[in-house]
């Protein structure tokens, strides 16, 4: 109940700006300035509580409280390092990320590419703070997570074996703003550990809210160079790997001095005249510092005997800080993998710079109303959450080789706080996506989601290329204009998980969420129905009621359950004494608290109903209905809800297999009535909204 009410409150925040680069959400609710200002004023370093110096902010398993690797680490503040240290010397460069005991190497090249955009990098790492002026111990960086921007608060104790810094460093042996950095983002993620293993595209992302594309190197485009070139050149963060075939080959070194499985980030490219010749070159870094490429182009090849002194030396770097040239063509023969993260999104597939659209949906997977799984689980996959794009208008321009007039859709599809559930054992889900055209005789349906008989007769015309463990599936897509469906899933049903789904388009289009809609007009009697002549059921009453001819909460209690216990078909643990006093005080009409004749009657054919749908609902006549056949039912009783408040019925009626007993299906319906008959009521403008003291909304919840 708390976390629903914490996720609304966020909601409306982020309606008025909280999230943005200029309104950063403070992570734990911790506030840099007063928390600084304490300290000051107490003349005491700050001891972050909420990360706290200790084994627990290490790891959990291979650097868990036990673990070999752990033993002799001591927690000291930089001034306990060095006698002068600073924040930053001469400029954050690339040379000040060195890789320590810690296998977050993809995030290290990430942070070497950062540091080639200066606007980027300042954003991430407040200029603000020194270990002179104001120093207290603390400082703070900031991240984006999932579409907003997150301030993180640490101390600056930092982990040490032998009297060094014990993971990132920078080459100065008194500048800490990188070892601070990578401090910062373990707390985000819960630990140290949480970093190992991982794409670079995860903290390129997260230090500038970008996208990411993928290239495989083994079929690359034809204009590779070009595409690399633009993404330099407009601030976009590039980086590149090899692929292991086995986990033996992790970090393995090739003969030409190249690590496997390691993350490089790309750091220039450029074009020079070999003996009369063009020559394509690339520069790329290794995070470690050293281990450099010893092939064409290396830092003593030959090759730079052959090229004009003057451009030889303003190309040829020979400081061993890991980095080298090499020439693009052996480039892409000895790599598999590249990775660019797109910041505005810029388009990398032409010469023209053009922003892009993006609209942001945030989501979640629920077991039993919206984990749907892939299309091979066509019984759940229509239960996903849907979203619709509309396509109105074809790009300016089109790629080489493009036919026709397209619309430029750039999807990305990413998985949130998976690397703080590591520590529980639960990895990265297997995500994806299908889009979905959608016929002209559905292209103004928006309220419900698409059944499963839609997803049964139509194929994807576009999808995300596998289900994988990655935290983003992207991809770019081209599509004719019209209306699509996309569909975000985990590869199995039944897997919780949050999300957030981009759309990036090239010309502006509109995108909204299926299913948003909340309406309730549930079944009423008809007029005929409730007869007070019916002379049989009035002697049934007069029977059940006794003398004073009203029935009470427990006395319904006892004739409900006395009914529907007998019955074969439904699985029925019995009526509790509240949804009985639900059951009353929903039909009561005259405040009595109890069901006179045409109440009871009332009631007593609601129920019948609800049976009706219910035993409709059982498919295969197991007795229970599945939690993801609940909204099916509640659409066949009179309900619309959306995703939200489908999941919200799934924790709270559903049991731990997910299956919904006949007595917590009629509950959900009586509260969902009574609901929906106290916002009417209180709905006076009937514009949709109500407002409320803290007695009044008190009443109105405990009813």
């Amino acid at each position: 109940m708390a976390g629903l009410a914490a996720q609304l409150a966020k909601h409306r925040a982020t309606a008025e700006g909280l999230g943005s680069n200029q309104q950063a959400v403070k992570y734990l609710g911790q506030d840099f300035k007063s928390l600084r200002q304490e300290c000051l004023d107490s003349g005491v370093l700050f001891k972050d509580p909420e990360f706290p110096a200790c084994p627990s902010a290490l790891g959990y398993k291979d650097l868990g409280p036990n673990s070999p690797q752990t033993q002799g680490i001591i927690w000291k503040r930089p001034k306990e390092l060095c006698s002068s240290p600073e924040f930053i010397v001469a400029g954050a460069t690339r040379t000040d990320i060195c890789q320590g005991g810690l296998g977050d190497c993809w995030l290290l090249a990430a942070i070497a590419s950062l540091t080639l955009n200066e606007a980027l990098l300042y954003r991430v790492v407040p200029r603000d703070q020194s270990f002179q002026k104001d120093y207290a111990g603390i400082f703070h960086f900031q991240f984006w997570q999932y579409g907003e921007w997150v301030e993180v608060v640490i101390d600056d104790r930092l982990p040490t074996k032998n009297g060094k810094l014990l993971f990132l460093h920078s080459e100065a042996n008194n500048e800490f703003w990188s070892a601070l950095l990578e401090k910062a983002y373990a707390k985000l993620n819960g630990s140290y550990e949480a970093l190992s293993g991982g794409s670079t595209v995860e903290g390129f992302e997260d230090f500038t809210g970008g996208i990411s594309e993928f290239f495989d190197l083994k079929k690359p485009p034809a204009n590779l160079y070009l595409i690399i070139r633009k993404a330099l050149r407009t601030g976009s963060l590039v980086a590149c790997s090899i692929d292991v075939s086995s986990a033996a080959e992790i970090e393995a070194i090739t003969s030409k001095k190249l690590v496997k499985s390691h993350a490089y980030s790309v750091t220039g490219i450029e074009e020079v005249d070999f003996c009369g010749c063009p020559e394509k070159l690339i520069r790329l870094r290794n995070p470690w510092g050293e281990v450099e490429w010893t092939g064409a182009w290396s830092d003593n090849a030959p090759e730079w005997s052959f090229i004009d002194p003057r451009r030889k030396e303003e190309l040829d770097k020979k400081a061993e800080d890991g980095e080298f040239w090499m020439s693009f063509s052996d480039f892409v023969r000895q790599f598999s993998r590249l990775e660019i993260c797109n910041l505005s999104p810029d388009s990398l597939s032409s010469e023209e710079v053009h922003k892009w659209n993006l609209v942001l949906f945030n989501g979640r997977w629920t077991r039993g109303s919206t984990a749907g799984g892939c299309q091979n689980y066509p019984a759940t996959y229509w239960t996903n959450p849907q979203f619709k794009i509309c396509l109105d208008e074809v790009d300016n321009s089109q790629e080489d080789g493009a036919s026709g007039s397209l619309c430029t859709v750039l999807l990305g599809l990413m998985q949130k706080n998976r690397r703080r559930k590591k520590r529980l054992g639960q990895g990265m889900l297997s995500i994806g996506y299908a889009i979905y055209k959608i016929p002209r005789e559905l292209e103004n349906h928006r309220d419900v989601h698409l059944s499963r008989d839609f997803f049964q007769g139509h194929r994807p015309s576009a999808c995300s290329k596998t289900y994988i463990n990655l935290r983003e599936v992207s991809d770019r897509v081209q599509l004719p204009p019209g209306e699509y469906l996309v569909v975000p899933s985990t590869f199995e049903p039944f897997k919780d998980g949050d999300f957030c789904l981009r759309v990036f388009t090239e010309r502006k289009a509109e995108a909204m969420e299926i299913g948003d809609m909340v309406a309730g007009n549930p079944h009423e009697p008809l007029p005929s129905e409730l007869d007070q002549e019916d002379s049989q059921f009035r002697s049934l009453f007069e029977k059940l009621a006794g003398d004073d001819l009203e029935i009470n909460a427990n006395e319904l209690k006892d004739i409900l359950n006395g009914v529907f216990s007998r019955r074969k078909d439904i699985d029925f643990d019995g009526f509790d004494i509240n949804t009985c006093r639900e059951m009353v005080s929903l039909m009561d009409s005259d405040g009595t608290a109890t069901l006179g004749l045409l109440e009871f009657k009332t009631l007593w054919l609601k129920m019948r109903k609800y049976l009706e749908i219910y035993l409709e609902a059982d498919e295969d006549h197991s007795g229970t209905i599945d939690a993801h056949e609940m909204r099916t039912a509640l659409k066949k009783a009179g309900f619309i809800l959306n995703d939200q408040v489908q999941q919200t019925i799934a924790v709270r009626y559903a049991c731990s297999k997910l299956c919904i007993s006949f007595n917590s299906f009629v509950a959900c319906m009586i509260r969902l009535e009574t609901l929906f008959k106290l916002f009417r009521l209180l709905d006076k403008d009937k514009n949709g909204t109500v407002q409320l003291s803290l007695a009044e909304w008190l009443c109105c919840a405990l009813v």
